[in-house]
């Protein structure tokens, strides 16, 4: 049997190696944080996500593509959650999934900016996501993992997503900038 190193050496940084890489469902975190009455952060996640990346030898030519089961949202509040999965947000009922596809990527060092293009509700724009590589292991079950940290923001009614109350102080009840977290492992698949 042929083994096959995890990482290799790019301008003088230790790097995951060329290859298939998918998500680990289990060990992600996919998620967002807005603002309630303007005050209040709200986080909220997505726990059905699955995400194939194909990393080349160079990293401009990488890809990226990840499905978000809509239905999994998870903000701690049932009521919360079920009115995110309404017509109200992401209508579920109709649009069951999220997609993002990289359409470039820029890389130095451990970090980068991917860009891509975001589907939710089919609206699809354009998102740059600040990126960070923090390790590879070897895990107890003979398994490689990357470990990437990611972060942006977006305008969630660039997607359809306007439901809102006005407030009487002036301000609206649920904020439109939405800051998105992932942290995310990839287990080499090839």
């Amino acid at each position: 049997m042929t083994v096959h190193p995890a990482t290799r050496n790019l301008d003088g940084i230790e790097v995951p190696a060329a290859g298939l890489w998918r998500i680990d469902p289990g060990h992600a975190e996919v998620s967002f944080v807005g603002r309630h009455f303007m005050l209040t952060k709200i986080r909220g996640r997505f726990v059905d996500v699955d995400a194939a990346v194909r990393i080349s030898e160079r990293a401009a030519e990488s890809t990226i593509e990840a499905t978000i089961g809509m239905a999994s949202v998870s903000s701690g509040d049932d009521a919360r959650d079920d009115h995110l999965r309404s017509a109200d947000f992401f209508d579920v009922a109709r649009f069951p999934t999220a997609l993002f596809r990289s359409t470039s990527i820029e890389w130095s060092g451990r970090t980068g900016v991917v860009t891509g293009d975001l589907t939710i509700k089919d609206v699809t724009r354009p998102i740059a996501l600040d990126v960070e590589y923090l390790g590879t292991v070897h895990d107890p079950w003979d398994n490689d993992r990357a470990v990437f940290a990611a972060e942006g923001r977006l305008d969630r009614r660039d997607w359809g997503l306007t439901w809102n109350v006005m407030l009487d102080s002036g301000g609206v009840l649920v904020s439109h900038e939405i800051a998105l977290e992932l942290h995310v492992e990839l287990i080499r698949a090839e």
